[in-house]
């Protein structure tokens, strides 16, 4: 089919619209500077804060469980040190992973984050299964359990509070800066709260007469311990690889996306966790027949609703001209040059050089449009494109525009 339109028309050149890409080049002699300056201050500030009071409380409970005799107080002394190494391995992440993007490291270094939960994770698991281990067997000779002394009690109570007193800090912190890590470590301060509780239990009983308490509170501690680190280290070993959202903040974010202008359609959105944030592609459908650069408009525009409304590290945009799952496939037509030249043969001469060409690859055949300046001799060319058009392997349709002005 051929779609003819004679009526003169004044072309105009549209104003383009450049996007600015700045790049950042860092000398490895230069400072840190953190990506996130205030995150990455107030989790240095917290961190050092659980530091000092995990290696006061690690001296108090090792010291006190074992001139106290108490087994618990001692497992959750080694709960502390545990602690301590953690704090190390999140002041370590803190720095390392708020390093801007380089050469090696293009989507920025949140990964070390991952990792350092992911080791925090195993860590805590070994420690856990082995505290666990070593109470069940002291539990298979009760005879030999003694009684514990009853400052141990009081100990346990101290260590209770900082450890409540530290979680609540650490969770006010996370939650102000929007750190994962920092959530992930208050909510294990929290769980030392809970062994601490349950030592508190132990040495309460063992003080009553029922002296294998001590010893079954510490395998409860174990137990906690393990099941802790095995959900660090699962959720740092789904992120790393390559977990997607969670389907609620995906049903967001293409709700976000749909509602920009311009956009008709999105029929593919990925995501994956990156530590705090994430990383999206999405397949937007625009309008055909629109310039490239209104296209890269409306992707840039797109890409900023994202990052503006949603805890996105950055979004690729693919533009597309319809669905690709539905419309037949553009690969096996032939590139610009070659269709171009097919058509010349096809009209038996060559189009003027002042010709401008539009070609619009869609639904497996290519609709042209040619934009001829007054000179061009359209009763002729319309005539040779309907025969073209009516039956080329290529072209579906050729439009003729003839404008008052040479381009």
């Amino acid at each position: 089919m051929l779609v003819l339109s004679c009526k003169p028309q004044l072309h105009t050149i549209p104003t383009t619209m450049k996007n600015h890409t700045h790049t950042h080049a860092h000398d490895k002699s230069a400072a840190f500077e953190p990506a996130h300056p205030v995150r990455f201050a107030a989790a240095r500030k917290s961190t050092w804060v659980s530091i000092f009071i995990n290696l006061l409380l690690t001296v108090m409970q090792m010291l006190g469980g074992f001139f106290g005799k108490s087994q618990s107080l001692m497992a959750d002394g080694l709960h502390s040190l545990a602690d301590l190494i953690s704090d190390v391995l999140v002041l370590f992440a803190n720095r390392h992973g708020n390093k801007h993007a380089d050469a090696n490291h293009p989507y920025g270094h949140a990964r070390i984050e991952t990792a350092a939960s992911l080791i925090l994770g195993a860590s805590l698991a070994a420690l856990g299964v082995g505290l666990l281990i070593s109470a069940g067997m002291r539990l298979q000779h009760p005879e030999q359990v003694q009684a514990v002394q009853p400052f141990t009690l009081w100990v346990a109570i101290v260590a209770l509070a900082a450890k409540e007193g530290m979680f609540r800090y650490m969770l006010a912190v996370a939650q102000r800066v929007r750190s994962q890590m920092l959530v992930a470590n208050a909510w294990h301060a929290r769980s030392d709260a809970a062994s601490s509780l349950v030592v508190i239990v132990g040495i309460v009983g063992n003080l009553l007469g029922y002296t294998f308490l001590d010893l079954v509170a510490a395998a409860v501690v174990g137990v906690m311990i393990a099941y802790m680190g095995i959900q660090f280290a699962r959720d740092a070993m789904l992120e790393l690889v390559d977990t997607g959202l969670d389907e609620k903040e995906v049903r967001a974010i293409r709700n976000t996306l749909k509602a920009v202008p311009g956009v008709m359609g999105l029929h593919e959105l990925r995501t994956r966790k990156m530590a705090d944030n994430a990383l999206v592609d999405a397949h937007i459908i625009v309008d055909p027949k629109i310039s490239v650069s209104e296209g890269h408009y409306i992707a840039e525009a797109a890409r900023s609703a994202v990052l503006k409304s949603h805890q996105v590290l950055d979004v690729m945009v693919h533009i597309d001209s319809e669905d690709d799952a539905q419309a037949r496939p553009n690969a096996r037509l032939p590139q610009r040059h070659l269709l171009l030249a097919h058509l010349n043969k096809r009209l038996g001469e060559d189009l003027p050089d002042s010709t401008r060409i539009v070609l619009h690859y869609l639904g497996g055949m290519v609709e042209a449009e040619l934009m001829l300046d007054a000179s061009a001799d359209m009763a002729g060319l319309q005539r040779k494109c309907a025969l073209v058009a009516g039956d080329d392997p290529y072209f579906r349709s050729i439009t003729l525009y003839q404008t008052s002005a040479p381009y």
